[in-house]
Parts: C-alpha cells; sequence; structure tokens
C-alpha cells in the first residue's frame, strides 16, 4: 500500500497532544526557505514521511550525515534526502511526558540548536519538497522522539486493519465516513453499543463528533466493515498541523463551531 501521510511534523505532535486536555488552535507555518526546483508531488517517497495536508510538503528518515547547512536522511522507502535548513529554519525537539509526571496539557516541542541533532536520530521536515533533486528546503525541523517514531510505524502496520485516523467527512447513524491520514482515501467505519467515544479522555457520544473533526479510532474488521471500540476526537481542525510554539504571544483561542 502507498501510504500519503499528513506532514510528520504534524503526525507526532498530534500524537504528543492527543492526551492534552486543552484544545488548541491550528494553523500550519508557512515555509521560509525553498529549494529551486519544481516542488514535488506526494507519489513515490513512501513510508512514514511523505506529506500530506496543509503547511506545504514534509518527509522524515534517519539522519545518516550532518553538514554546515545540511541533514542527509534515509527514509522509510529507502531513498536518501538532503534537508537543507538556515536561520529562518525552526528546529525543534519533540518532548515526551514521562509516567508517572503530572499535569495537564502536552508537551510543547523545545527549541534546538541545529547541532543538536545526531547521526541516527530521526528527524521530519516540513517545508519546499524538491522530488527530483530528493532535497527540502525546511521552514521546520522536529527531531522525534524514539517512542513516537516507533509508534508511528507501528500506525501504518495497522492502519485499516485495528485502527484508523483521519478527518469526518460524512455521518450517516451510526455509519462515519473518514477522509484517512495515512492514504488520503475513504475509510468508513461503524459505531455499535460497544462503541466507547471521548475527547480528551472525557466520555462524549456520537452526537457531540462532527464533518470535519479528526478522530481516532481503535477497532477492527467484522464482516468486511471496520467496527470501532474506542473513538477518540482529537484537538485538531481539517486541513491543518497542530500550532507550533513561537516566541511571541499566543495564538488566539478557538472561534466557537
Amino acid at each position: 500500500m502507498k501510504f500519503r501521510l499528513l506532514p510528520v511534523i504534524a503526525v507526532a505532535l498530534a500524537l504528543t497532544m492527543a492526551d492534552s486536555a486543552q484544545d488548541a488552535p491550528v494553523t500550519s507555518p508557512t515555509p521560509q526557505t525553498q529549494t529551486q526546483g519544481q516542488r514535488g508531488g506526494h507519489g513515490g517517497r513512501g513510508g512514514w514521511g511523505e506529506a500530506g495536508m496543509g503547511g506545504g510538503d514534509g518527509i522524515a528518515g534517519v539522519v545518516t550525515q550532518i553538514g554546515a547547512d545540511h541533514y542527509i536522511i534515509k527514509t522509510d522507502a529507502g531513498e536518501t534526502y538532503t534537508i537543507h535548513f538556515s536561520v529562518n529554519t525552526r528546529i525543534l525537539k519533540q518532548m515526551i511526558r514521562q509516567r508517572g509526571e503530572g499535569g495537564e496539557g502536552g508537551i510543547p516541542p523545545q527549541a534546538i540548536k541545529p547541532a543538536d541533532i545526531k547521526v541516527g536520530d530521526a528527524i521530519g521536515a516540513l517545508g519546499e519538497v524538491d522530488a527530483a533533486a530528493k532535497s527540502v528546503g525546511a521552514a521546520v525541523i522536529l527531531q522525534i522522539a524514539p517512542e513516537r517514531a516507533r509508534q508511528m510505524r507501528e500506525m501504518q502496520a495497522s492502519y485499516g486493519k485495528t485502527m484508523l485516523m483521519g478527518k469526518v467527512t460524512a455521518i450517516d447513524e451510526t455509519k462515519v465516513t473518514i477522509l484517512g491520514a495515512f492514504d488520503n482515501a475513504a475509510h468508513d467505519f461503524v459505531a455499535d453499543e460497544n462503541t466507547t467515544f471521548r475527547k480528551h479522555r472525557e466520555p462524549i457520544t456520537l452526537a457531540d463528533v462532527h464533518v470535519g473533526d479528526v478522530v481516532h479510532v481503535d477497532g477492527a474488521v467484522k464482516n468486511g466493515m471496520f467496527v470501532a471500540t474506542v473513538v477518540s476526537l482529537m484537538g485538531m481542525r481539517p486541513g491543518a498541523a497542530p500550532t507550533l510554539p513561537r516566541d511571541s504571544a499566543p495564538a488566539p483561542a478557538s472561534q466557537p463551531r
């Protein structure tokens, strides 16, 4: 199966914020650095690092070489890409709440220096992709926590079998159609009397799910239909990545539905 993902930064941050008690506004960063040549399409890169929705294209992989103004990565598909950065590139480290740590809300990424990224690290880059040159002019680079990189690969392997994730496009009684985050294709799931709905750990109902929401669904395929056991409403809005931290004042609160 060929996957077409949300930008890897969006997926990684969505996983970070999934248990957050907050419902923060969401915007995609505007790329500031561009490579020469035609912007790459979505096909052919493969793995969990492909781009999908909003904010330019993205790709991810493991760092194999480091230069003064670039990283060279190897993607899950075995391709080599050069990630170019400049003084305009935001370089961030994904923060993971350790077990036993209290407090509410997700942990925002932390700004780091280019030298803090080492060979062997998993990174995602969001910016302008030149597929022919296999290069990215990065607006944002995220050092992905190993735990999240593993989790994302597991999600890809189980996608459509025991989990789904994407934007709700239609609701017909107990059947919900989503635009899949991993393959940009339509998927249906159904809810029954055993399905649990929640938003940031708080119980909700199917009536609280609306077209445009982003959901993570656990379940299984039964008689050709994906039957949901747990539907989690995520703190994202259609076509956008979670808000990245900035040095300026916080973004204004989300507008009501």
